[in-house]
């Protein structure tokens, strides 16, 4: 982006019908570059403790490599791949230790000063890029369903019902290594919004109504909507929960008055 402009975020964390938390979400200001974030969503798996420990695993290895990281230097693909590489092998050795099945799901979206952005995911937490109402592009799961998807053995919505709808075939702890899949924007720009969540709360929204809640509302107002009607469609039954979402907006003083429609959640 040639124009200034800021950015403004929020993230929302909620552990639905759940006894216990297992999802992990962060956003991470760079404390010497200034418009440089890093979203994180983790969302465990492997018992009361297993995966509650792996996420928190995520968490801590992206805060120790972002700390040392240098946008004006370094990588920030090379980065993404070592902090999912590193809590990787730290899950692994985990489970060896405790005899527990620790794993969780993985995506990071970083963003660079001057609007660069880099995503990096496994398993089925997912990042999406709208332009105002409209989806650019988001992840595509490592799951089973996604596959059949796929193979036009299912339609997405009948993926978003299937029974084994949460069975994954990528994330960080398993024997085999993780498949991860890297996107590189070349400059978001004012208008976009990055919101990356995990299943939890994407199961419940359309593409349409997800695009719609984060043109239409700030950061902050979107993230308590979409878990408030997260909460009201799952009926009792709804998961843990997390997401970030990050909007790039004009500055302050030239931000202009814009229309926006938000669609009826029902």
């Amino acid at each position: 982006m040639d124009k200034g402009y800021r950015l403004s975020a929020a993230t929302g964390l909620h552990k639905g019908d759940r006894d216990y938390q297992q999802d992990q979400v962060a956003l991470l200001t760079h404390a010497r570059a200034s418009g440089c974030v890093l979203g994180v969503i983790a969302d465990g798996m492997g018992g009361r403790t297993g995966g509650r420990k792996a996420a928190d695993q995520v968490l801590l290895t992206a805060r120790q490599l972002f700390e040392r990281y240098d946008p004006d230097a370094d990588d920030g693909a090379a980065l993404l791949r070592q902090i999912a590489q590193e809590a990787h092998l730290v899950i692994k050795l985990t489970a060896i230790a405790a005899e527990q099945e620790p794993h969780s799901t993985i995506a990071l979206f970083l963003v660079n000063p001057g609007g660069e952005c880099f995503w990096l995911h496994a398993g089925d937490s997912r990042i999406h890029q709208f332009r105002g109402a409209q989806l650019v592009r988001r992840t595509t799961d490592h799951s089973y369903v996604q596959q059949l998807v796929a193979q036009g053995q299912l339609t997405e919505e009948e993926a978003n019902d299937h029974p084994q709808s949460n069975v994954l075939t990528s994330c960080l702890g398993t024997e085999p290594e993780p498949n991860f899949t890297s996107q590189h924007i070349a400059s978001l720009q004012i208008g976009d919004t990055l919101l990356s969540c995990s299943d939890g709360l994407w199961h419940y929204f359309s593409i349409e109504e997800l695009g719609s809640v984060v043109q239409a509302l700030s950061p902050r107002e979107a993230s308590e909507l979409l878990v408030e009607k997260a909460r009201e469609r799952a009926g009792g039954g709804g998961d843990n929960l997390s997401l970030v979402i990050v909007k790039v907006e004009p500055p302050v003083e030239t931000k202009p008055q814009r229309r926006s429609t938000l669609v009826p959640l029902n």
